[in-house]
């Protein structure tokens, strides 16, 4: 794990070459159904299941990069990004920002219909963190 979850706005960002190695686990040869088994992968859903959203999308977008487009593979790549992004912007206080990441992931995971896992990930463990999210920042905007 880094130090610390980088918050845009209130703490230092890690430095550039920090997830490297993380992201070079995807290669080429890695066909989609096995990207699961990446150090990338890995390190995203720890990294989401953390609180370190930020990190989360910076190791993921190497994985949503080698996903053939369309896939199921890539839509729910896309989903994970999408709600670590929300997850992030409702810890920055921006719940229309959150809100809006939400609708995005509700896209993604429509091209997920009719498949109960995919990358090891169930798609209504998402559906539902998604609606969490989405009603912890309609709870935000109220407040403020």
């Amino acid at each position: 794990m880094p130090p610390h979850a980088y918050v845009p706005g209130q703490n230092a960002r890690h430095p550039e070459d920090w997830f490297d190695a993380i992201k070079a686990s995807v290669t080429a040869d890695i066909p989609a159904d096995a990207l699961d088994q990446t150090a990338a992968w890995q390190a995203g859903r720890a990294y989401f299941d953390a609180g370190y959203f930020w990190e989360c999308h910076e190791v993921l977008e190497a994985v949503w990069m080698r996903c053939p487009d369309p896939s199921p593979e890539r839509a729910m790549t896309q989903a994970l990004i999408q709600l670590a992004n929300a997850r992030l912007k409702l810890r920055m206080d921006k719940p229309r920002a959150t809100l809006r990441l939400c609708n995005l992931v509700d896209g993604h995971l429509a091209q997920c219909a009719g498949r109960e896992m995919i990358l090891g990930v169930d798609v209504q463990e998402i559906a539902q963190a998604t609606k969490s999210t989405r009603e912890d920042a309609l709870i935000c905007s109220i407040a403020q």
